[in-house]
């Protein structure tokens, strides 16, 4: 099931301190240059991965990469593994970075 999450929705919730699983799948470098918080695995390695997050198979998943490609593919392919509520962040971090700043002025 295709789900997706918008940043006004996934900005909503972090202001909240709603505890969320996120799930960012860029290149670590990435990650460690910037992020959100949550769990870093690079796409290329999900599949073998995703097991030691800890997660049920019905958690709901946030994944975010950069600008919501990589996520939308771990998405897939994490239902496809039986995780019915990943949930793909649109736009990806850069639109959220984009509201983040406009809420700032």
């Amino acid at each position: 099931m295709d789900h997706p999450i918008n940043g006004h929705e996934l900005l909503k919730r972090l202001q909240e301190n709603e505890k969320l699983n996120l799930l960012d799948v860029r290149g670590e470098m990435e990650f460690h240059t910037h992020n959100i918080g949550g769990k870093n695995i690079p796409l290329p390695r999900l599949r073998e991965n995703i097991d030691a997050c800890g997660y049920n198979k019905t958690d709901e998943i946030i994944v975010i990469c950069k600008v919501g490609l990589r996520s939308g593919t771990a998405t897939k392919l994490l239902t496809e593994m039986g995780y019915g509520n990943a949930r793909n962040l649109t736009g990806g971090l850069i639109a959220l970075q984009k509201l983040k700043s406009k809420n700032a002025i």
